[in-house]
């Protein structure tokens, strides 16, 4: 049972960028399940998809892995698959020591390896299979674009990145209703005015969004042969790009 997200609940003076520390970890099962939309039927989709892409002798990677709900859910869905390893990447210290716990609580012929490093250094080679699930949105613009091209070099042919993101919207309109309804959807989750304000500000210059159209000139300039959302509840979305 995890720890009731309350870290924006009373008032705050100076409100600091928002960052994954021990505050965050100790609630960060809580705090995704109440303010990202679809997050289970993403989790267990990424599972099922590493299933049908994920090949004999090949590297699966969760870049920005968190405490591993990805990393797991492919665990389960290609256990068996022989050969098939999964890398684990977080920057996090507390998330990478959580994250390990999860992993090695319980026995799997599929080997995972969580490592505490900054997804832009670390090599992609021999993949099959990337997940960057709510992670690319918390990079400098500058750097996605590298990275995208990094993982598209380092994907086998006919293999998959799994791209999980908030979206913004170019019809204004359109864009004010669905953060609207994403609120709606805190608040129907127990979040006050109060949290849902202070985290706004917390997370406005640590994640800056792109639209659903920059993403798919991005991986349509870098050359993956297929592109689409597959999943989308309110601002929230994921998407899937084919070597």
């Amino acid at each position: 049972m995890s720890n009731k997200d309350t870290i924006f609940s009373a008032p705050i003076d100076k409100i600091g960028d928002f960052t994954f520390d021990e505050r965050v970890a100790e609630v960060f099962p809580d705090m995704i399940q109440r303010s990202v939309p679809g997050y289970s039927n993403i989790i267990s989709a990424i599972g099922m998809l590493a299933e049908r892409f994920a090949k004999p002798n090949t590297h699966v990677y969760d870049l920005g892995c968190s405490l591993g709900a990805a990393t797991l859910s492919m665990r389960r869905h290609i256990e068996g698959q022989e050969g098939c390893k999964i890398i684990a990447v977080d920057n996090s210290h507390a998330m990478v020591e959580r994250c390990k716990l999860h992993v090695n609580a319980y026995r799997s012929d599929t080997h995972v390896d969580v490592i505490e490093a900054d997804i832009r250094e670390i090599d992609i080679q021999n993949a099959s299979v990337v997940v960057l699930n709510f992670t690319l949105q918390f990079l400098s613009p500058e750097d996605r674009y590298s990275l995208l091209e990094k993982i598209y070099h380092g994907l086998r042919p006919g293999g998959i990145l799994i791209l999980s993101e908030k979206y913004v919207f170019e019809d204004n309109t359109a864009h004010e209703l669905l953060i609207d309804l994403h609120h709606d959807f805190k608040r129907a989750n127990g979040y006050s005015e109060l949290e849902i304000s202070q985290k706004r500000s917390a997370i406005e210059h640590v994640m800056r969004p792109d639209s659903i159209p920059m993403h798919k000139q991005r991986f349509s300039e870098i050359g993956f042969s297929s592109f689409e959302v597959w999943f989308q509840c309110f601002n929230f979305g994921s998407m899937f790009a084919i070597k």
